[in-house]
């Protein structure tokens, strides 16, 4: 039986809370299907009082895709699509710990990552989420044309490089270098969603590494502009863990920052990415809207 979801928001911009859902269950398509459209409308939706074996996270995960396997970073021994983000109470730098799209370094970036809390510090850990439908509403209309005619290359070669932050050895997780095997992939800089059609900026500092066609010294003007406007406040919310807690967010228009202020504490988080159906797959329309 479906059940009509209790939702509450949490900012102005994005983001809300998804109440009496217990996602350990096989839920029904119908809420499923309400939970897909709450996910589309407010971009980050966050559940709590949660108790997932990472095979129940899986399950929930595939009911909107395909799940991805990290490239650089290994995922539990018996459950590879579960990347295990710890951060021990020895480690210096956090995982995820700067404003990022998940995979945007991929030919067919993922759409959608759903982090699980396990074990939480006493204070700090918080993630911040800044919605990149607002950044691109908030632009002139001038630059939104210019934008959107623009496409952006992304690489994981930076980030995964020996000095790149995410691939700084963490006791507890095992991450490769990307060592010069990390592509190189065009993407828009101007994302249309595909279910519900509003804009929004792609571009990151993480993994875009210039505008297609421009010298790396042009882009950098226009990139860094666009970075400090889309991580402004207004675009923004902020969620508080605790033990059981979810987060599913949409990679396409959304990025996020895990705040690294619980320094000699351990946080340890399981996520499972969520992968693009195959175009003309069974699902395909269902997942992502295509007609």
């Amino acid at each position: 039986m479906t059940q009509a979801l209790k939702i509450r928001r949490l900012a102005g911009a994005l983001g809300a809370e998804i109440l009496g859902v217990d996602l350990s269950q096989e839920l029904p398509a119908g809420t499923i299907a309400a939970i897909r459209q709450a996910f589309v409308e407010h971009q980050v939706i966050f559940f709590r009082d949660q108790a997932l074996t990472p095979a129940q996270q899986m399950a929930f995960g595939a009911r909107f895709g395909p799940l991805n396997i990290h490239p650089y970073v290994s995922g539990m021994a018996d459950h590879p699509p579960v990347m295990e983000v710890i951060k021990e109470p020895e480690d210096r730098i956090n995982f995820g710990g700067g404003w990022h799209s998940d995979m945007s370094f991929l030919e067919r970036p993922a759409i959608g990552s759903i982090l699980y809390a396990v074990d939480i510090p006493e204070f700090g850990g918080d993630t911040l989420f800044a919605s990149q439908a607002a950044a691109f509403d908030a632009l002139s209309p001038g630059l939104q044309r210019t934008l959107e005619s623009l496409n952006a290359v992304h690489s994981a070669a930076r980030e995964y490089s020996a000095e790149g932050n995410s691939a700084q050895k963490r006791k507890s997780m095992a991450i490769a270098e990307a060592d010069g095997l990390a592509g190189e992939y065009v993407h828009p800089m101007v994302l249309v969603h595909p279910e519900s059609g509003r804009k929004a900026l792609y571009v990151n500092p993480a993994f875009t590494i210039k505008i297609q066609g421009w010298k790396t010294s042009e882009s950098k003007a226009l990139l860094e502009y666009l970075f400090e406007h889309c991580r402004y406040e207004g675009f923004t919310c902020r969620f508080d863990w605790r033990p059981g807690s979810v987060a599913f967010w949409d990679n396409r228009s959304v990025w996020h920052f895990a705040l690294n202020d619980y320094h000699r504490q351990r946080r340890h988080m399981r996520r499972v990415t969520v992968d693009p159906w195959p175009v003309g797959a069974a699902g395909a329309r269902f997942v992502e809207g295509v007609a």
